[in-house]
């Protein structure tokens, strides 16, 4: 499917789906000519992959550990 369908079946903006394509973290895309297409496999790979249990785990995953003093 092309970008602004699948964009729409993740939830996401067109503008948003274009960055992660571009500045990387998204889904696996394809290139046939000038389209861009997604297979819904890999858009569904790409969501359950960012499955959470927790708002805890993935908002500090990158905090800064502070040092013992």
């Amino acid at each position: 499917m092309r970008t602004k369908e699948a964009a729409h079946y993740l939830g996401l903006s067109k503008s948003t789906l274009d960055k992660l394509r571009c500045f990387g973290g998204g889904p696996r895309y394809y290139k046939l000519g000038k389209p861009v297409v997604y297979a819904v496999g890999d858009l569904d790979a790409w969501k359950a992959e960012r499955a959470r249990t927790s708002t805890w785990g993935a908002a500090n995953q990158n905090a800064p550990v502070s040092a013992a003093a």
